[in-house]
C-alpha cells in the first residue's frame, strides 16, 4: 500500500498545476453552495435575534423594512423623519417607553445615532471606559469605531457635513470622547452614540455665539446713525465646551424638530395591542412596526433565494464532476505510455487501479478540506459580512 500512496502522491506533485487546477474547481464547487447554506442560515439567525429584541419601531409611514433596518442597524435612513412632536404622542398613556433615534449623520465613516440615555439600557450597553454623554457635543463610541479609529476617553470624532453643497445650516461638529462602550458583536459596535439634541446641533437648529464684545466689533455710520457690525467671529461654534455650551440656543419649536424613528417599548402586551390599534388603517402620517415580523418577511425571502441558488448549483456540481471525469479520463489517455511501462515491469491491472483510485481520492479530500475550511470562515465572519452589506 505504501508503493500506491508514493506513486499517486509522486504524480500528483509533479504534475502540480493540473492537481491545483481540479482541487480548486472541486472545491470551489462544493464551497459556493455550503457557504450560501452557512452565511443566510448564520445571516438570518443575526436579522430575527435583534429584531426579537426589539418591540416595536416608530416612524414616518413607507417601506418598513427600510424603516426597521434604519432603526435596528442604522443604514442610511430611506424613509424620511417625523417630528419629535409625534413621538411625545406616542407617549402619552404610559403605555410605553419611547426612545427616538436619528441617524442623517456620520462621523469618521461611523453612523452618528442621536438618541436618549435610555438607549443604553434598553440595549443592556455596558461602558468599557468612561461614562455615558450627558450634554450637547459629548459621544460614546461604539467598541469597533474606537479601535479601527484609535479613539478612547479623551480624544475626538469630527461629523461629515450632510453635503458638499449644503446651505441649510449644518456643519462640521468637532464631539469630545466621554465614554466607549464594551464589545457586543451588533451594529452597536460600530455607532458613534450621542445626545438626540447634538444632532439637532447637526442639522442647524442649535447654535451658540460669543458675546458681542467691543474686540468683536467694528462701527458703521450712516447719517446721523451708528451702529456695532460683528465680525466674522460670531460663527457658528464647530465645538462644543465648558465655555460655550450655555450659549447653544434652539430655534423653533421643539416639536417639530426631526426624528428617524423611535424604538418603542410596551409595558405588557395588553399596552402593545392598544398602541398597534392606533395605527390600523393607514390614516396616520406614522407608522408603526413589529421588526420581528418584517425580518421573518425578509428572511423568507432570503431562504426563497438560497433554495433557487441551491437548485441551481446542483447543476453546477454535475457539470463540474463531469468535466472532472473528463479531464480524468484524457489523462489517462495521456499517460497511456507510462501506464504500459508500469504493466511491463510487473505492476497488476489491481495495483494500476488502486494507484489512480488513490490519486482520484486525494484530489477530493484535498477538495473537500480547501472547501470546508473556506466555509468555516465564511460561517466565522458570515454575520460580519451581512451587516456590512446592510450597513
Amino acid at each position: 500500500m505504501r508503493d500506491v500512496l508514493y506513486l499517486a502522491t509522486r504524480y500528483l506533485l509533479h504534475n502540480r498545476g493540473t492537481t491545483l487546477v481540479l482541487v480548486g474547481s472541486v472545491a470551489l464547487i462544493l464551497f459556493v453552495p455550503a457557504a450560501m447554506y452557512v452565511v443566510v442560515g448564520g445571516a438570518a439567525d443575526v436579522l430575527e435575534e435583534r429584531a426579537a429584541r426589539t418591540p416595536l419601531v416608530f416612524g414616518a409611514r413607507g417601506s418598513a423594512v427600510d424603516l426597521t433596518l434604519a432603526t435596528l442597524y442604522f443604514t442610511e435612513p430611506a424613509v424620511g423623519p417625523t417630528s419629535y412632536a409625534e413621538v411625545e404622542a406616542l407617549r402619552e398613556g404610559g403605555l410605553a417607553e419611547v426612545i427616538p433615534v436619528h441617524l442623517r449623520f456620520s462621523a469618521e465613516g461611523a453612523r452618528v445615532v442621536g438618541t436618549l440615555p435610555e438607549y443604553f439600557g434598553f440595549r443592556r450597553l455596558e461602558l468599557a471606559e468612561g461614562r455615558r454623554f450627558a450634554v450637547l457635543g459629548e459621544a460614546v463610541l461604539g467598541a469597533a469605531v474606537a479601535e479601527a479609529l484609535g479613539v478612547g476617553v479623551g480624544g475626538s470624532v469630527v461629523s461629515t457635513p450632510a453635503g458638499a453643497f449644503d446651505v441649510a445650516g449644518s456643519f462640521p461638529l468637532r464631539m469630545s470622547v466621554v465614554g466607549v462602550l464594551a464589545p457586543t458583536a451588533t451594529p452597536d459596535d460600530e455607532a458613534v452614540f450621542v445626545d438626540l439634541r447634538t444632532t439637532w446641533v447637526l442639522e442647524g437648529i442649535a447654535h451658540g455665539h460669543d458675546d458681542v464684545a467691543e474686540s468683536d466689533t467694528t462701527t458703521a455710520e450712516s447719517g446721523d446713525q451708528t451702529s456695532l457690525v460683528a465680525n466674522p467671529s460670531l460663527l457658528p461654534y464647530t465645538e462644543i465646551t465648558p465655555d460655550n455650551v450655555d450659549s447653544f440656543h434652539f430655534h423653533g419649536d421643539p416639536g417639530t424638530f426631526p426624528v428617524d424613528a423611535a424604538v418603542v417599548v410596551p409595558g405588557n402586551a395588553r399596552s402593545a395591542t392598544l398602541l398597534r390599534g392606533r395605527f390600523e388603517g393607514g390614516e396616520r402620517p406614522t407608522q408603526l412596526v413589529v421588526p420581528l415580523t418584517v425580518v421573518d418577511q425578509l428572511v423568507d425571502t432570503m431562504f426563497s433565494v438560497r433554495d433557487a441558488i441551491l437548485v441551481l448549483s446542483a447543476g453546477l456540481v454535475a457539470a463540474t464532476i463531469a468535466t472532472a471525469g473528463l479531464v480524468f479520463a484524457l489523462s489517462l489517455r495521456l499517460r497511456a505510455s507510462e501506464l504500459d511501462s508500469m504493466r511491463r515491469i510487473g505492476v497488476g491491472r489491481q495495483r494500476l487501479r488502486a494507484i489512480l483510485a488513490t490519486e482520484l481520492g486525494a484530489v477530493l479530500v484535498a477538495a473537500a478540506l480547501l472547501a470546508t475550511g473556506a466555509t468555516a470562515l465564511a460561517s466565522r465572519f458570515g454575520g460580519q459580512l451581512i451587516r456590512w452589506l446592510t450597513g
